[in-house]
């Protein structure tokens, strides 16, 4: 699947032209090309390197899945690899797609597979088209733009997410050490995901801004300062969010560790109150005579003996917070 669209003059010209037309409409002045590929072949991206004359190596990187985030500079073009996350699915995994292009003077190329919405992207560019006269880099800013919302997004989510695990942690009633662990798992797996995808995409567009891209003007450069801001603000937030569910987890060790020492201690002060009258009965029940052997007097007296002991033990125990 192939759309492709066309601005002229800062103008939005055509779309949904064949990929063998681009070479002429970028040759035309004042025109800029967008071009998407949804799971490209080999011929459809060797079609590409033969219409825009992008590098070999770019090409290769853009065949092969997993690649880190990155941008390349080649001769006469950019690589960028970009991760955009899609939320979580049912079971608390991250969702991620990879979403690579090719960068040149006059066409920008994404390459992603059937998971990832190019609708956000297009929305930026149709909502912004006051700056298309800046071409390439506009649209550039757009993916960038689109991708850095949707990772802030998730990250608001995940935010409340470790919220309610806090709250969750200090609730009344039947302990839940092992649910809190396994949602604190999940969370810093997920945390992890965007700290290794979408974190690095902040080196790339600092190196676009720092002269990696030299079209991009004055006019729409603080449009990328917004973006490189809003990465770094969300590498502080995904730092700021492993260390919460780090404490959460520590402290949920802690309330388990202290939950099952008052349990050792109420178990300990019982067996302590039962082996008293074990004891009693024990030493009545030896072969010797004693005072009240054979009376009624002497089991009354061994049964009172066990009773007050026992009470004894349980205040002292109880004053201690024992029971």
């Amino acid at each position: 699947m192939v759309t492709t669209r066309s601005w002229k003059h800062g103008s939005a010209s055509e779309r949904d032209f064949p990929v063998s037309r681009v070479s002429d409409l970028i040759a035309e002045d004042g025109t800029f090309v967008w071009v998407d590929h949804v799971d490209p072949s080999p011929a459809e991206l060797e079609h590409v390197e033969a219409e825009l004359g992008v590098h070999a190596l770019a090409v290769e990187d853009a065949t092969e899945q997993g690649q880190r985030a990155k941008l390349d500079r080649y001769r006469d073009s950019l690589f960028l690899v970009v991760y955009d996350v899609g939320g979580r699915d049912a079971e608390g995994n991250l969702v991620t797609h990879e979403v690579k292009a090719f960068v040149t003077d006059r066409a920008l190329v994404t390459i992603h597979g059937p998971g990832f919405d190019t609708g956000p992207v297009e929305r930026r560019w149709d909502h912004n088209a006051d700056l298309a006269d800046h071409g390439v880099p506009w649209l550039l800013w757009g993916l960038l733009d689109a991708v850095v919302d949707h990772a802030t997004s998730t990250l608001e989510a995940i935010e409340h997410e470790v919220d309610d695990l806090e709250d969750d942690l200090f609730e009344h009633g039947t302990p839940r050490e092992q649910q809190i662990q396994r949602r604190s798992f999940r969370l810093r797996k997920a945390l992890g995901v965007i700290r290794r995808q979408v974190v690095p995409t902040h080196d790339s567009v600092a190196s676009l801004l720092h002269g990696d891209a030299e079209t991009i003007a004055d006019g729409i450069r603080p449009y990328f300062r917004d973006v490189e801001d809003h990465l770094q603000s969300i590498a502080d937030s995904v730092d700021q969010l492993r260390d919460a569910v780090s404490s959460v987890l520590d402290t949920n060790l802690n309330l388990a560790s202290n939950r099952q020492n008052t349990v050792m201690k109420k178990v300990t002060s019982w067996a302590a109150i039962i082996a008293i009258p074990t004891a009693i009965t024990g030493f009545f029940g030896q072969n010797v005579t004693f005072p009240g052997e054979g009376q009624w007097g002497g089991l009354f007296a061994s049964l009172a003996l066990i009773v007050a002991s026992s009470l004894v033990l349980y205040r002292v125990f109880k004053a201690k917070d024992w029971l």
